[in-house]
């Protein structure tokens, strides 16, 4: 039985995930269109060439163009898929099937989660002391999307507005 509280529920997963999934194929989109500028981002940090230079962090530097282009041709494929995976979620939020959306929309956030999470957060900020450089520094704005994407996420997996979890559907329980 869906109640009001329910499609409301079922609306905010359907247009934060669409919000989001506007974002991420605007940030792929320009990622291909206007390939140089984040490539140079992308180069800054694994060379890291902005940061203290300390000794002991920059035996970690990549400083080979081919493996931080390849690099930042893995980090556009990635944000091309989620986009798709969250335009897929959005399109299935919208026709009201409710489990086959939040599973879609979770893979994509899960994958949003991924990339500003582990890859911009833990293995730029951290791992290429991102959080050195003054100049090449993306963490607030990892930060931003990882914790959007975390918002969303709960969103999509609120209760249904009757106090009870979403539903699995019977295919996932059958295979677990």
């Amino acid at each position: 039985m869906t109640t009001p509280t329910s499609r409301a529920l079922a609306l905010a997963a359907g247009v934060l995930t669409g919000v989001l999934a506007l974002y991420i194929a605007l940030v792929a989109f320009g990622n291909i269109t206007d390939f140089g500028t984040n490539q140079a981002f992308v180069q800054h940090v694994l060379a890291m060439d902005t940061t203290f230079k300390d000794d002991d962090l920059m035996w970690r530097a990549i400083t080979s163009k081919g493996l931080q282009n390849a690099a930042y041709v893995a980090i556009i494929v990635w944000e091309s898929l989620a986009a798709l995976v969250l335009i897929a979620g959005t399109v299935c939020w919208a026709r009201r099937d409710a489990a086959l959306a939040r599973r879609l929309s979770t893979y994509g956030l899960l994958m949003l989660m991924l990339l500003f999470g582990a890859g911009f957060i833990a293995i730029g900020g951290e791992w290429f002391a991102m959080w050195q450089s003054k100049n090449w520094n993306g963490l607030d704005a990892a930060t931003r999307i990882f914790l959007v994407s975390g918002i969303v996420l709960v969103v999509n997996h609120l209760a249904a507005g009757d106090g009870r979890p979403a539903e699995v559907p019977a295919a996932e329980k059958a295979a677990s």
